[in-house]
């Protein structure tokens, strides 16, 4: 991987030199603005899929070559698909957050690969999803360089850990047993991410990793697709420590995870979702110890309430990040579920005056 060439190298140059005078900020919660919506079944079909089939050849024409009637289930809550039934709504997303000080945008294909697109019987969804996920997060990135050129903005193309688990079973009587295959997760993922790549994402990043061996497939399938077309882009990964226990679901701490996808050459290793800044403080003090690469985080705004809120004001989370940015452990940070424009205003705002945590190469000439 390391020896292609850029794919963008303008781009690249443009986001190293950002990185290398300030903390840069990505965006919060998708979901949570999406909520504000309150869309209905009919809100989330839209007029292509509203008399409950794919209506590609309503039109005239084939999206992907084929015409696909859509089986009759429910597709309210697959937040994913609003990219094609309601782009103005993720759209609007994008452009508050930017609006809020994100200097990266993430496109809302978390769930925009086959095996969490076949919930809703939309698997041959996955490249059109990941291709206009990118496109839209694109087009708000380059408005918004556009008005403010010194302050470049980047498109980060998700790929999300998906429904299923590599290494674990979900059958607690049958250990052995797992419902998924790194190949079949390394299929997926090649053709999420080229989605991604074609619709002009900047950034890769494998996110929200409960299962290291899901996140290893990401990360073949990215080499492998780079090597194909002989150039790669910048790749981000960000794993999940999910409870207090300070491990991953496949059981890693913090320095294993790490040392786990480290061979990737990322441009950043972090944490995000699962737990409040909080609790993350002492994994992401980790990462800034030993990391080669950048260190990103974007944290839930704390952890969800009785109801399954979460309600850790942008003032709190911003005073927490804060004490993070000021001990030299960011490079790169902003918010997961539960957070919105309001905070990353704030946390952009608290971070400002701080340095980015240096690469250990760089303290190493500074000494």
């Amino acid at each position: 991987m390391s020896t292609l060439p850029w794919l963008h190298p303008e781009r690249v140059a443009l986001l190293e030199a950002a990185l290398a005078r300030r903390i840069l900020i990505l965006d919060g919660g998708m979901g949570t603005m999406l909520q504000g919506h309150r869309l209905d079944e009919a809100g989330f079909r839209g007029e292509r899929f509203e008399h409950g089939h794919d209506g590609a050849h309503a039109h005239g024409h084939h999206h992907d070559g084929h015409a696909h009637d859509h089986p009759g289930c429910d597709l309210k809550g697959n937040n994913d698909l609003l990219t094609l039934t309601q782009p103005a709504i993720i759209r609007g997303v994008h452009e508050a957050y930017l609006e809020a000080g994100a200097d990266l945008v993430e496109t809302n294909t978390f769930n925009s690969t086959r095996i969490s697109q076949a919930d809703y019987k939309l698997e041959h969804l996955a490249h059109e999803l990941n291709l206009e996920g990118a496109r839209l997060a694109r087009a708000a990135c380059d408005k918004f360089t556009a008005l403010t050129p010194d302050k470049p903005r980047f498109a980060i193309g998700v790929l999300g850990p998906t429904s299923r688990t590599a290494s674990l079973s979900p059958d607690v009587n049958d250990p052995g047993f797992r419902n998924v295959t790194f190949e079949e997760l390394a299929r997926n993922y090649t053709e999420s991410a080229s989605g991604l790549i074609d619709g002009g994402a900047d950034i890769l990043m494998v996110e929200t990793i409960f299962d290291t061996l899901n996140a290893k497939a990401a990360l073949y399938a990215i080499d492998t697709l780079f090597v194909e077309r002989g150039a790669r882009l910048p790749v981000m990964i960000s794993g999940t420590i999910t409870d207090r226990s300070g491990r991953t679901l496949s059981g890693q701490t913090a320095e294993a995870f790490y040392y786990a996808v480290s061979h990737a050459r990322p441009l950043s290793v972090g944490f995000n979702c699962a737990l409040g800044a909080d609790d993350l403080r002492p994994h992401i003090q980790v990462l800034a110890d030993i990391a080669d690469s950048r260190v990103s985080t974007h944290p839930n705004a704390g952890l969800p309430n009785a109801f399954g809120e979460y309600d850790e004001t942008p003032e709190h989370m911003a005073g927490v990040i804060a004490g993070f940015a000021r001990d030299g452990l960011l490079n790169l940070v902003g918010g997961c579920c539960g957070t919105t424009p309001a905070h990353i205003k704030a946390i952009a705002e608290a971070v400002r005056d701080c340095p980015p945590r240096a690469l250990p190469g760089e303290k190493r000439e500074a000494a």
